[in-house]
């Protein structure tokens, strides 16, 4: 889908090669993380995917390009409610991270 919408899911793992092909020297590479891991905090991600998932321009493309039928994405809805409400759940993001530096 990410790519189908003209993004790069695998952005974060490029951005260094990215800027050495871009002529940087001084690069920082570092990560950072998302971690869902609370109720409160299992509650609004699981929602908040439940909900873009039957219910966004998300959905609409997925349904339009035959990535996920409707009924699909209902199953998928209901699947991260469901892991919202397991004390045992949690969820963690890593996002690539780069600083770079030119001289001047």
């Amino acid at each position: 889908m990410a790519r189908a919408n003209g993004g790069e899911p695998d952005a974060g793992r490029r951005l260094k090669s990215w800027a050495l092909r871009a002529g940087l020297t001084d690069i920082t590479a570092t990560s950072a993380t998302w971690t869902y891991a609370t109720a409160d905090e299992r509650a609004w991600w699981s929602g908040l995917w439940a909900d873009r998932t039957v219910a966004s321009s998300y959905a609409e493309r997925a349904t339009e390009s035959g990535h996920a039928t409707a009924e699909q994405l209902r199953e998928i809805s209901e699947a991260w409610r469901e892991w919202g409400r397991q004390e045992d759940g949690w969820f963690s993001v890593l996002h690539g991270e780069i600083l770079c530096r030119k001289t001047v």
